[in-house]
């Protein structure tokens, strides 16, 4: 499955200059704005004042200008050194990257819709298909309920037809494990019965053209789900110019590939080994079970943190099925890692559950109270490298979540 991204056309203008002369370097005063959530145990620490925190930049201490207390939108408290304004809409941006439509999830967005967005709010929702955005006059023209359905209609539609060739490519995969499974015991039978060499060509034959057929489906499968980096850097430039606060809610639904059972695979290499082509096709279909992160993710995680966008990864667990002779693996540990490393770089909220009802629901508490922490960077230089940045509240055991550096450009 393929994370959905709007694309963005960027035109790039080069300006000569037209005076030879050298012009000195000057000093760049810049001013870096910092989410902050603190929380002892799951309770939001609302209370801090700004000596309270100490701000760091590549391990170097920094001056702290501005501490600003923001519930959802409202600035509910401030300390300044150094006058800001702070910018408080919300850009929130939900993907649902599902294969089934799940009641639970029209339960989630009910909430969202009857208790989280306002009129102002920026709110864009991607399913498997296509990309729609709430219109700015919708909550004034119709009733909540009425949004509800539409969006709930919509999730279900896109998600039947966006992923009906995947669902059909598990079906089949499926169906050939079990019947490869099944080979190897209908081949020791007729061993036992018959002896007969004829009959153990013929099954060879049938059983290589399976093997290549549920290898050519992984394949397949694999395609589908490529996340591409190009893509998800152009998601990150085109939120870059957004003003105010910046949300991603990633829905991930789990998957469960019917795999045949590893043990069955090496009876079929060891029985195959003089058959050539069944063994590679043995050992490809091997290769496929290990999956690798698709995209640089350090390089991706530092972008967004650089845009100041909140990534929530939302991972909706399910139950698996059962099908004599078929193993079915949890196959998304390469997204899954991937995206909880991005959720945390971005000061974001990861969790697992099954009901993504109650996932929408804890993303958007532990989103809705946070500190804004301004501060200008000591002899601050545009070099386009990483700076590392470290929020710390000495001697006070609290978990401090936010946004893990920028880039100095």
């Amino acid at each position: 499955m393929k994370i959905k991204v709007i694309s963005l056309l960027i035109f790039v203008f080069s300006v000569v200059s037209v005076f030879p002369q050298q012009i000195a370097e000057e000093s760049l005063v810049v001013n870096i704005e910092v989410p902050v959530r603190v929380y002892k145990d799951n309770n939001f620490i609302d209370n801090l004042t700004i000596d309270d925190f100490k701000i760091y930049e590549n391990g170097k201490a920094q001056k702290i200008q501005a501490v600003y207390l923001v519930n959802e939108r409202n600035v509910a408290r401030k300390e300044e050194r150094q006058r800001f304004s702070p910018n408080t809409t919300r850009n929130f941006y939900l993907f649902f990257e599902i294969s089934e439509y799940d009641p639970r999830i029209g339960e989630a967005i009910d909430y969202f819709l009857k208790n989280v967005i306002y009129p102002g709010d920026l709110l864009v929702v991607v399913t498997p298909t296509s990309s729609y955005k709430l219109r700015e006059k919708a909550l004034e023209l119709k009733s909540r309920d009425e949004i509800v359905k539409q969006l709930r209609g919509i999730l279900r539609k896109d998600a039947l037809m966006g992923s009906s060739e995947y669902r059909s490519m598990i079906q089949e995969l499926t169906e050939l494990a079990s019947s490869i499974s099944a080979s190897l015991e209908q081949r020791e039978s007729l061993y036992a019965r018959e002896g007969s060499n004829a009959s153990f060509e013929l099954q060879e034959r049938t059983t290589g053209e399976k093997l290549m057929r549920y290898q050519y489906i992984l394949g397949r499968l694999d395609e589908m789900r490529y996340v591409s980096q190009e893509k998800m850097i152009d998601f990150a430039d085109l939120m870059e110019d957004k003003e105010g606060q910046k949300y991603v809610f990633l829905f991930y639904q789990n998957e469960y590939i019917p795999q045949i059972d590893p043990k069955i695979l090496t009876q079929y290499m060891a029985l195959y080994q003089d058959t050539p082509n069944i063994e590679q096709t043995v050992s490809g279909i091997m290769d496929f079970y290990r999956r690798e992160i698709t995209f640089d993710v350090e390089k991706v995680k530092q972008i967004y943190a650089d845009r100041s966008i909140s990534i929530h990864f939302l991972f909706m667990s399910s139950h698996k099925d059962i099908v004599p002779g078929v193993i079915f693996q949890e196959r998304s540990e390469d997204i899954f890692s991937a995206f909880r490393e991005m959720a945390d770089a971005t000061g974001g909220y990861i969790e697992s559950s099954m009901r993504a009802d109650l996932l929408m629901k804890n993303a958007v508490e532990a989103s809705k109270q946070y500190y804004l922490i301004y501060y200008s960077p000591e002899n601050y230089v545009r070099d386009g490298k990483f700076k590392e940045i470290e929020v710390k509240i000495p001697e006070k055991n609290y978990r401090i979540v936010h946004r893990k550096g920028y880039i100095s450009n």
